[in-house]
């Protein structure tokens, strides 16, 4: 071996190993502790890294729990489980998460909806969106190619036989990325316990609606002035719900006259409140119309006058004493 590449060799290996030296002697000196907590906390979650709780991972999710930045019940997609653990290594008291799920906010499907010309094109919503809206008239319909579908990480989504899409509300975890995915922006989070559901998104005049799509909202008001609570308003002529406002009563869906108001759920005729009743008053705390009067310790009493049959005195009651008659022919 000629003796300049002997040299050479010997002079790299050297550099490399002063480096080496000096990396290995920064990395101890200089390196930054992490709490042993960021791990535990990481080991609980779910491991799905879909960003649900707003953070790039379960890893960064961990560590802003553990600095104070996220709260313990943070993880949608772990829920109340996932959240006692993390309590229990943090040393607070566990947060319960209100699950929220997607819901779809269109329900004019292939039936539903009129149609002009045909789309050729690429086989997604995206490109279909881009390219005069696809087929269907109504600019605000769902196009049905299954975008959403084809990016939710836990196979929350199907697509029907009508051209919507079908989500899974026991697998959904709430994370977003079919919303995020959707052209249409005809997705949105919803509580999970909801039974009511306004299934469109077009904002064209009623005239236009029914020239359109059978089941479109025409902007008639009439869920507006059924709705007890004020939880529904008509918005740029869409009817829009407040989920934090509405009690599930279903009436907005009985008097819709398009049907685009789905209500999951029974309607309630009439709500009484019978002798098991020990007076705990936790019926008229729940009353969201303060329907329901009675002291202490003494039998209560609905009033029927001002009872909007929405079954919350029904839901707080432990001792089975509120009995709820429900309308027959739903």
């Amino acid at each position: 071996m000629s003796p300049i590449y002997l040299y050479s060799l010997i002079s790299m290996g050297g550099i490399a190993a002063l480096l080496a030296a000096g990396l290995g002697y920064a990395s101890h000196h200089f390196q930054v502790e992490q709490d042993p907590r960021v791990g535990k906390v990481e080991d609980v979650l779910p491991g799905a890294n879909c960003g649900a709780c707003g953070y790039a991972g379960c890893e960064a999710f961990a560590e802003a729990v553990v600095n104070g930045e996220a709260p313990v019940g943070g993880c949608p997609v772990g829920g109340d489980n996932v959240s006692t653990d993390i309590a229990d290594i943090m040393g607070k008291d566990s947060e319960s998460s209100d699950k929220v799920i997607a819901e779809l906010i269109c329900g004019g499907g292939i039936k539903e909806t009129k149609k002009e010309g045909k789309y050729r094109g690429i086989q997604t919503c995206k490109a279909a969106h881009q390219v005069n809206g696809g087929e269907k008239v109504c600019q605000y319909s769902c196009l049905g190619f299954g975008d959403c579908e084809s990016v939710c990480p836990f196979d929350a989504i199907e697509m029907g036989e009508n051209g919507l899409p079908i989500i899974n509300p026991d697998k959904c975890t709430g994370c977003g990325k079919c919303i995020e995915e959707c052209p249409r922006n005809i997705l949105l989070l919803a509580p999970y316990e909801a039974k009511t559901h306004i299934r469109c998104s077009s904002h064209n005049t009623g005239k236009v609606v029914r020239k359109t799509c059978e089941v479109g909202c025409i902007a008639c008001g009439l869920c507006a002035k059924a709705c007890p609570v004020d939880a529904i308003e008509i918005k740029d002529n869409l009817a829009v719900i407040d989920y934090d406002k509405c009690t599930g009563c279903g009436k907005c869906s009985e008097v819709c006259p398009t049907g685009t108001i789905d209500f999951d759920g029974q309607i309630i005729e009439k709500v009484e409140i019978n002798d098991n009743c020990v007076g705990c008053t936790l019926c008229a705390k729940a009353c969201p119309v303060d329907a329901i009067e009675g002291e202490l310790k003494v039998q209560h009493e609905i009033i029927q006058d001002k009872c909007i049959q929405c079954g919350k005195c029904y839901e707080a009651c432990n001792v089975s004493a509120v009995d709820l008659f429900y309308k027959e022919n739903q």
